[in-house]
């Protein structure tokens, strides 16, 4: 048979009726798998595992469609209908659920990650491949090959087969051992009754967990002997001892910091002539934001080696100052119950302790006067609240009439003294001519 005649007998195969009832059983299975995931999708949601951004970018998708397809198969063939069209779509259903489970899970799990990208097309690709080899039959053939390749490690017999199988086995593990701790983290970041720096801690502790158990199912799952890494252990503790000290002592810092709860997400800080608010606290690093928008990636172990001063460790409020200078007549006495009333008024600013205010200065130019005020919210910003307080006392004075005087100087003049008197030499004698100057 030519070529040509094998692509028409192919065309003509996928205009036979069971051909064209399949293919609307996939049709009427896939729209009806996008109906449940839509009814099924809660209001509002953007992004996550089983929905995704878009109804069929999650996995609820594909495998409600898959359920919907593997029914209509067993229906099919218990009634001796064909159903080798769904035979086929059965794995590649199946394939698009794994990629969808793996891209979704490593999105949400390092969702600003680089290599995110570069491993959702690697596992793409090689579960497609995979799923061709599945559907040609050639994988078989092609595991029987790899089951004939082994070699020993650590007196154990391990086969390439073993290895490939155990490798897949290890990245399945790996995902869903993600997929539960983001799941697990969630649950515990959205609990309110508990500081948020203890959730933190215990979700970080609770991924370490999951992660370290399931690589080592990962690692019995491709025939790899535990007792084999003994050795390995060894040479990782020596080379933790040595090259990757700074990396161990960032993590351990990491726990440390958030048991003892010495910084928690949202406290004000200053660490290295750098001040700003925590807003995340991981098992390596700190993140700082400054007021002005700039971020700090700080190591953990800084934190704990170096003085960093808390500004809202005891409590959340804060003491801010302000500046301004009345003339020298002005009348203290009855200006500071006004001032301290108008800085009340301003919002955020906290009637208990009271706002101060004091002479602080005799100036050049005025009297200086240092107005003191608490605040009970320093993460929604410090300048804005100072810059309500300047203005209010500004709309103050204006309406009291109270001028906030300008630098003055006093300029003197010093005029020349009068001419000095002849000098008696060149006065003329007796009346008659001068007398002459001596030569040079």
């Amino acid at each position: 048979m030519t070529v040509v005649e094998s692509i028409l007998s192919a065309v003509n195969a996928l205009w036979r009726t069971s051909t064209l009832v399949e293919f609307a059983v996939i049709a009427v299975a896939v729209g009806l798998a996008w109906v449940v995931v839509r009814l099924l999708r809660p209001a509002g949601a953007s992004d996550g595992v089983l929905f995704g951004r878009r109804i069929f970018d999650g996995v609820l998708f594909p495998l409600a469609a898959l359920a919907l397809v593997v029914l209509a198969r067993w229906w099919m063939l218990r009634h001796q209908w064909p159903a080798a069209i769904l035979g086929v779509t059965v794995p590649l259903l199946t394939s698009l659920a794994v990629i969808r489970v793996t891209v979704q899970v490593l999105h949400n799990a390092f969702p600003t990650s680089r290599l995110v990208a570069m491993l959702e097309r690697t596992v793409s690709w090689g579960v497609w491949l995979l799923t061709a080899l599945w559907v040609l039959g050639w994988m078989q053939p092609l595991l029987a090959e790899a089951d004939a390749i082994s070699w020993r490690i650590g007196g154990e017999s391990v086969t390439l087969r073993g290895l490939l199988e155990g490798t897949v086995t290890a990245v399945g593990v790996l995902i869903g051992s993600l997929w539960l701790s983001a799941a697990i983290e969630a649950r515990l970041m959205a609990a309110q009754g508990v500081h948020l720096s203890v959730r933190k801690i215990a979700s970080n502790a609770t991924r370490a967990a999951l992660l370290f158990v399931g690589l080592l199912v990962a690692l019995s799952a491709a025939g790899i002997p535990l007792g084999a890494l003994s050795v390995l252990g060894g040479a990782l503790g020596v080379g933790i001892g040595f090259g990757l000290q700074k990396l161990a002592a960032n993590y351990v810092s990491g726990f440390v910091i958030l048991a003892e709860r010495s910084l928690r997400i949202g406290d004000l800080v200053a660490v290295d002539n750098f001040e700003g608010r925590i807003t995340d606290i991981t098992t390596r690093c700190t993140v700082i934001r400054s007021p002005t928008g700039r971020e700090a990636i700080v190591p953990n172990e800084m934190l704990i080696t170096q003085r960093v001063d808390n500004l809202t460790y005891a409590d959340s409020k804060l003491v801010q100052t302000t500046r301004v200078q009345v003339g020298y007549e002005t009348d203290l006495d009855a200006l500071f119950p006004k001032i301290l009333d108008t800085v009340r008024s301003v919002p955020r600013v906290l009637s208990d302790p009271e706002p101060t205010v004091r002479l602080s200065a005799f100036a050049d130019s005025g009297l200086e006067l240092t107005i003191a005020f608490w605040i009970g919210d320093p993460a929604n910003g410090l300048l804005n609240v100072v810059g309500d307080a300047n203005l209010a006392i500004l709309r103050l004075f204006n309406a009291e009439g109270i001028e906030i005087p300008y630098p003055q100087r006093v300029m003197r003049t010093l005029v020349d003294a009068a001419p000095a008197a002849t000098p008696a030499a060149a006065q003329p004698r007796n009346g008659g001519d001068p007398a002459p100057m001596p030569p040079n």
